[in-house]
């Protein structure tokens, strides 16, 4: 096993939880089917400004040197995400206000930072992860799109594409951590258990709207 293979693995083993997460539908769960250009923003910016805080929880208390550079450097992109998409509010005076919270008590990272062992870290938060990010933005750029706002789309465009870029440094850094078959299965384990919790949180959402995941595309 090695790093590259694990996360084909996780992705082929997934495909279908990924589709879906991809649809029209996540949107709509994540938002809370308020579909007006601030609140996807904010929602957007509550995402990464959680995401870096758990990245800085783990870079903190981290004993392995490399993934703690990794983590630490993706809470650096994380953070920097969350300045981009706050600059694109249209209003001013809004503009520099805090991420509002609700994303930091979500179940994705909740999940993340109930994590210990340097595998799992690593399968969860840059192979996991950026697979979900990479389908769920999809559909924030194509809000955008239909909106005729290139300029927020091209946004959502760059975000996705640096954070794809995270699974190369995630392949990296499982080969460096991962001595025995054992570390790699607890890291495949990490990253299809955080697809599973972000897919059943999402599905729950849209079940309680009334709406059923698999009959969205």
């Amino acid at each position: 096993m090695d790093g590259e293979t694990l996360i084909d693995d996780v992705r082929n083993a997934k495909a279908t939880r990924l589709d879906r997460l991809g649809g029209t539908g996540w949107l709509l769960a994540a938002t809370g089917a308020d579909l007006e250009t601030e609140r996807i923003l904010r929602v957007a910016a509550a995402s990464e400004a959680a995401a870096a805080a758990t990245f800085e929880r783990w870079a903190d208390d981290e004993g392995d040197e490399r993934a703690r550079e990794a983590f630490a450097s993706v809470a650096a992109l994380e953070r920097d995400h969350t300045a981009r998409i706050v600059d694109h509010l249209d209003d001013e005076s809004e503009a520099g206000a805090a991420p509002e919270p609700e994303a930091a008590s979500g179940a994705l990272q909740e999940s993340l930072r109930r994590l210990d062992g340097t595998p799992e870290r690593v399968g969860a938060g840059l192979v996991g992860r950026p697979l979900v990010s990479d389908r769920t933005t999809v559909q924030v750029v194509s809000f955008f799109v239909n909106e005729a706002d290139e300029r927020r789309a091209d946004l959502f465009r760059e975000l996705r594409t640096e954070t794809g870029d995270l699974l190369d440094e995630g392949a990296t850094v499982l080969d460096g951590v991962c001595d025995a078959d054992d570390d790699w299965e607890r890291a495949r384990g990490a990253a299809t258990g955080t697809i599973d919790v972000v897919y059943d949180e999402f599905a729950g959402d849209l079940d309680a709207m009334g709406l059923d995941p698999r009959a969205i595309c």
